[in-house]
């Protein structure tokens, strides 16, 4: 019996050690309720002039692609920019130990779950709109805005000092910190750049909880990784955006083609050299018969015979969308300017459109569509978009490929095609972009239905986007992706190649614990990772 009673006294022990081992080892790695003082309780102390919401953080865990949805902890929603930097700090204080995250989110437009925060912090930066703008309106007029401040915000407030931003992306409801961390593109960039090079200064709360104020000349290096850097280094808190004088009205033009090649040629020699106009776009229109009486009602052929007579017959058509800014007082010579400027362009000539609107009502066109698809519930559904940057030596290929064999509806959302000049972009921020001169934005936005089985389901949509990236990877036409989105950083180093390096390095000077934005998964909290 003695014996029994010490071997049972061992295995007691043994066990015991065991659970405390496992006990010590948990307590190490993850700050658990048992062991440290509660997460929620510890944010809950923090000195701030705003307050955190543990309750209603449901709508922090949707986003427009309304595929992913990860509920954070908390959503923090600041009065000021201090209130955002003590949270960041709170966290960098508690050290690899934590699995604590955190994530910026604007109006919640990401595509694939970016400015969610997997029980962490969400910060709703539209919580700082109230910090006012700043208008500068000399002789190079800025304004110094917040980093959760819209667009359209900006337009009409600058609108009213006769002024406006230089670079544009098509729908203005978003927030000047959520563009910047990407990069902020649309047809203007062929002539002022993304809206990344049109930025004079930020300042920035970094992984540390460091408020930096940088510029080109200040603290360059956090400058430019930020910009277009997917929110990996810092969280944008203000901007100082370059403006320049607002014209009253637009010319807006749409031309058809039935050739790829001659729509290609065209758009190139537009953003070559001094164009005429303000604005570039084109888009692809495949298996739509009987489109160009409805395709858009504000818009009117300039020839209403002959564009009555133009068949698509469900072919192929590439749209040429061109914007000229004038003021009313220089009608005459902007008509003039244009009628020269499209004779020497190779449309099919019977499809000239023509609309004439006010400079707010094109910018903000995209909203108006919104306004519509949210009345018949069309627009929170599924979004998987696919955004990629093609080298301009290379676009015959996708397009005979792609539109060809792959792509064989274009009714579940528009599919952008339009070329940008290389020499615009700043090397410098932590965009990648091909090596060529002159690359394209191809931009495939569709809208899934939802519960649908067919062409347009999601999982159709899905297996279409993945056959267009394997044909790019296997015809290896250095194609980049704008809006990336991976899941391994095996896929994020060859996203980024030969600046991937560099991107690590700035990743460790400004977030070395990897806390910030882990909705993009390019880095994993308090898990080492390779330069």
């Amino acid at each position: 019996m003695r014996y029994a009673v010490v071997s049972f006294t061992r295995q007691g022990n043994m066990l015991f050690l065991r659970s405390f081992v496992i006990l010590l080892l948990s307590c190490m790695t993850i700050k658990t309720n048992l062991c440290f003082p509660s997460l929620l309780s510890s944010l809950k102390t923090l000195p701030i002039d705003g307050h955190f919401d543990f309750e209603q953080v449901r709508h922090a865990a949707k986003d427009f692609g309304n595929r992913y949805s990860f509920l954070p902890l908390a959503v923090l929603h600041p009065m000021s920019v201090s209130d955002i930097a003590s949270t960041v700090k709170h966290v960098w204080l508690m050290g690899p130990g934590s699995e604590l995250t955190v994530a910026a989110r604007g109006h919640g437009h990401s595509l694939q779950g970016q400015a969610q925060a997997p029980a962490g912090v969400v910060i709703n930066m539209e919580s700082l709109q109230g910090l006012g703008m700043q208008f500068h309106t000399g002789n190079f007029p800025y304004v110094d805005v917040s980093g959760g401040e819209l667009w359209i915000n900006i337009l009409r407030q600058s609108l009213k000092h006769g002024l406006a931003p230089k670079s544009w992306t098509d729908y203005l409801h978003l927030t000047v910190g959520g563009t910047l961390s990407n990069a902020g593109i649309s047809g203007q960039a062929f002539r002022h750049g993304p809206q990344i090079s049109n930025v004079h200064q930020l300042e920035v709360v970094t992984g540390k909880g460091e408020v930096v104020n940088c510029s080109e000349k200040q603290n360059s290096d956090l400058f430019y990784s930020v910009l277009g850097g997917l929110g990996q280094f810092g969280i944008i808190t203000r901007a100082r955006i370059s403006l320049e004088p607002a014209p009253e009205m637009v010319k807006w033009i749409r031309v058809l083609y039935t050739d790829f090649a001659t729509f290609a040629k065209d758009q190139e020699k537009l953003i070559s050299g001094e164009s005429m106009f303000d604005y570039i776009e084109g888009f692809v229109i495949i298996n739509r018969t009987g489109l160009l009486n409805n395709w858009r009602s504000s818009f009117n052929p300039q020839d209403p015979v002959q564009a009555s007579k133009f068949k698509s017959d469900g072919r192929t058509l590439y749209c040429l969308e061109l914007a000229k800014y004038f003021n009313r007082d220089e009608t005459a010579g902007v008509n003039r300017e244009i009628k020269s400027s499209l004779s020497q362009l190779n449309h099919v000539p019977s499809t000239l459109f023509l609309a004439e609107v006010p400079y707010i009502e094109f910018l903000d066109r995209v909203h108006i569509s919104e306004i519509k698809l949210r009345s018949k519930g069309l627009w929170e559904v599924p979004h998987p978009w696919l955004n990629l940057l093609i080298p301009r030596s290379k676009i015959q290929i996708f397009a005979q490929h792609v539109f060809a064999n792959i792509l064989t509806d274009t009714s579940n959302g528009p599919v952008l095609i339009y070329p940008v000049n290389k020499s615009k972009w700043d090397n410098r921020t932590s965009v990648v972009i091909p090596e060529e001169d002159v690359f394209y934005l191809v931009a495939f936005l569709s809208s899934a239905v939802p519960s649908s089985t067919g062409t347009d389901g999601l999982d159709h949509i899905l297996i279409q986007n993945k056959r267009i990236l394997e044909f790019c990877e296997i015809a290896r036409l250095g194609v980049k992706q704008y809006l990336p989105h991976y899941s391994t950083q095996r896929e994020w180093k060859a996203h980024f190649g030969s600046r991937w390096e560099v991107f690590a390095r700035r990743k460790s000077s400004y977030d070395p614990l990897a806390m910030l934005a882990p909705g993009q998964r390019i880095f994993q909290k308090a898990i080492p990772y390779s330069q």
